[in-house]
């Protein structure tokens, strides 16, 4: 069985003690590629380094909500250049997240628009951060939907109202970590949606699925969050890895 991470941060720093090691744990589970996105102007030349040495894994390029600050115009033209002169798998990760901060709330929105605009420039998908502005960002996803526009509500963790939602945007469900948790919530969308609407993804190494929780994420743990899946809709586990395989490849195509 096969696996495809739609959402890992394997340049952080977190992994520069075993980053091989890692690679390799992921390989063994069956992972075959992973799309990596982007953070900040900070994060790129890790990510692109990373890249060059593992063709499998995947660059995106975007400006995550919460490195959104008072430069926010510059660190995008910067961006805007690199997307100009080197192919991108996606967008991302952008969005809005009013969890932390709510300072640049009008900032974080003008940078979503913009990069709803390359997606759309450069006929590739958009990930999306919502954390605590799940309205918010469909808002404006909704606004910039020309019947082009497609990508992942990455970490979903909405209602299935939401989902359902989402899924009229021509958006997918990136499902990960969370829909191990005993309190997720995430049942009632797993069961009621179909699998053609589901990614995997790790966030690593961020929101470790259980039981591995707390500890730090990797993408070879993708197989539990499928497993997962598999469980709440009784399925095998073979179709949830195929299926939601062939969504990352339909996707990021």
């Amino acid at each position: 069985m096969t696996y495809i991470d739609t959402h890992a941060h394997i340049f952080s720093p977190e992994f520069d003690q075993d980053r091989s090691d890692m690679l390799a744990r992921a390989q063994e589970a069956g992972v075959t590629e992973i799309f990596m996105p982007n953070i900040d102007h900070t994060s790129i030349e890790a990510m692109l380094q990373l890249e060059e040495q593992n063709p499998w894994c995947h660059s995106l390029m975007g400006l995550h909500p919460s490195y959104v600050k008072e430069n926010y115009l510059e660190v995008l033209h910067q961006m805007e250049e690199w997307l100009e002169n080197r192919k991108f798998r996606g967008i991302g990760e952008s969005g809005i997240d009013l969890y932390w901060d709510k300072t640049f709330f009008k900032e974080q929105q003008e940078t979503l628009r913009v990069q709803c605009g390359w997606a759309k420039k450069y006929k590739i998908p958009i990930v999306l951060h919502t954390r605590d502005a799940f309205k918010e960002t469909l808002e404006i996803i909704k606004e910039q939907q020309d019947g082009t526009l497609r990508g992942i509500f990455h970490c979903f963790s909405g209602t299935l109202e939401e989902a359902e939602e989402v899924i009229e945007a021509n958006f997918l469900l990136g499902i990960g970590g969370v829909s191990t948790f005993k309190n997720g919530g995430l049942e009632p969308v797993i069961q009621n949606v179909s699998l053609e609407h589901l990614v995997l993804e790790t966030d690593s190494p961020y929101l470790a699925p259980v039981p591995k929780r707390g500890k730090r994420n990797e993408p070879a743990y993708l197989p539990l969050v499928a497993q997962r899946i598999a469980d709440i809709k009784s399925l095998p586990l073979e179709e949830v890895a195929a299926k939601t395989s062939a969504n990352a490849l339909r996707v990021f195509a």
